[in-house]
């Protein structure tokens, strides 16, 4: 384990309000061999042997390197390269995370999503050897039928077979998995929930499918929300998830996240519920930084512009498409879409995206949030709490976990003007 591992997660908020770097890393890799039915990602079907996902990756790589020159991975811990597919790009992907491991040498998490269509033994072999960590495989059903549904170009054996593989290969490996989806029912889902549990993977993730404007799959069912997917059943399914998964040792420690033990509970993702800065590289990315760590990032990238008057949070997503970072590489190529968020705005932002952990809100943070949301807070968190979305220490019940829209945007509202400022650049 590297030295100062942790110094982030123990931050209080006022540090993490106003950090200078990055405490993680995300690399998006937008392409495909085909586009699934519901993903509104920005991914597209790409042939192999295309002339593009190479150069896209090199691109990447020069702009972690970039950054790196900024000093913005110093005090970085996890890293996740997602997709899209990034083991669509075979070896380079090993590459990459090489690229990523000798720039932000405090890691101690890396993560490569993988569907197990492109996951050789050759690509799993490689990333481990380049530091990679861990696999998020996208899995989402072992029932070939509900396979067929969702587009997907995967069956249900490969799927086991791969799974297997990256078992093997001594990486941390989750499973990710869909439910409320077109035929799938309770004893199929029970199926796919202990197949999964059974793989020894020490990770699963669950998703309700979220029918996204323009997919194909929104196109399918029409404006009506079909029953198979109404709120009720995502919410049964959920449940599910967790009894099943409960029989086979795994403990729920967020929304959609199941892990065999603490130590196996993904920490790339945990950056992004506890406030705490992390940079998006790739077509479609995100990044959450402090007003000076965006400060910093204007060295490399002057078409950002200045920082409006009495900011203090700042949301980055990557609008450039895959050819215009493939062909132009640098970081002052890229065109942003950007949203600055007060105080207020960024400390309510923390207790509603904290709301997601079971473990429920800090109590730092409830302490830092008094300072600057009193006295609505104790108001606001005493009316949860009478509703039962939250319990008496502050961590979301059964029904603030399965319904968790009304306790999310309660703790929003306490922004007061929710309306943030978004512009373009350039």
């Amino acid at each position: 384990m590297p030295d100062g591992y942790g110094l982030g997660r123990s931050a209080g908020w006022s540090e993490r309000l106003h950090a200078t770097g990055a405490d993680a890393l995300y690399l998006h890799v937008p392409f495909c061999a085909k586009k699934c039915a519901y993903c509104d990602f920005a991914s597209w079907a790409t042939p192999r042997g295309d002339g593009l996902s190479q150069p896209y990756a090199q691109a990447l790589a020069e702009q972690v390197e970039q950054v790196a020159s900024l000093g913005f991975l110093g005090r970085c811990e996890t890293a996740y390269i997602g997709g899209g597919t990034p083991t669509f790009l075979g070896k380079g992907l090993g590459g990459l995370v090489r690229r990523v491991t000798a720039d932000a040498p405090g890691l101690c998490e890396l993560t490569c999503e993988a569907n197990p269509d492109s996951l050789t033994d050759g690509v799993l072999a490689d990333i481990a050897s380049a530091g990679a960590t861990r696999i998020s495989m996208g899995v989402q059903s072992l029932c070939d039928a509900e396979l067929v549904e969702l587009s997907r170009i995967h069956d249900a054996e490969q799927a086991r077979n791969r799974v297997r593989a990256a078992v093997l290969s001594g990486l941390d490996v989750s499973c990710d998995l869909m439910c409320a989806i077109p035929r799938q029912m309770p004893a199929s889902w029970r199926t796919t929930l202990e197949e999964a549990a059974s793989l020894g993977v020490g990770h699963v993730s669950i998703y309700p499918l979220q029918i996204e404007g323009g997919t194909t799959l929104a196109r399918r069912v029409g404006d009506e929300q079909p029953i198979w997917n109404s709120p009720d059943v995502q919410a049964s399914r959920m449940k599910q998830a967790q009894v099943e998964l409960e029989d086979y040792g795994f403990h729920r420690y967020e929304v959609a996240s199941y892990a065999r033990s603490a130590d196996k509970e993904c920490l790339h993702n945990q950056v992004y519920w506890t406030g705490r800065p992390y940079l998006g590289l790739g077509s479609g990315a995100a990044s959450m930084l402090t007003a000076e760590g965006y400060l910093r990032l204007l060295e490399a990238c002057p078409q950002l512009g200045p920082l409006p008057d009495g900011m203090t949070r700042v949301r980055l997503k990557v609008l450039s498409g895959r050819d215009e970072i493939s062909n132009n590489r640098g970081l002052a190529s890229l065109s942003f879409e950007e949203e600055f968020l007060t105080e207020r705005q960024a400390v309510a932002e923390d207790l509603m995206l904290g709301a997601r952990l079971a473990r429920g809100l800090d109590a730092g943070l409830v302490s830092y949030a008094r300072s600057i949301l009193a006295p609505s807070l104790d108001e606001r968190l005493e009316r949860l709490v009478g509703e039962g979305r939250l319990d008496d220490s502050l961590a979301p019940t059964e029904k603030g976990w399965l319904l968790g829209n009304e306790l999310y945007g309660g703790l929003w509202d306490l922004a007061g003007d929710t309306e943030t400022l978004v512009r373009r650049s350039p």
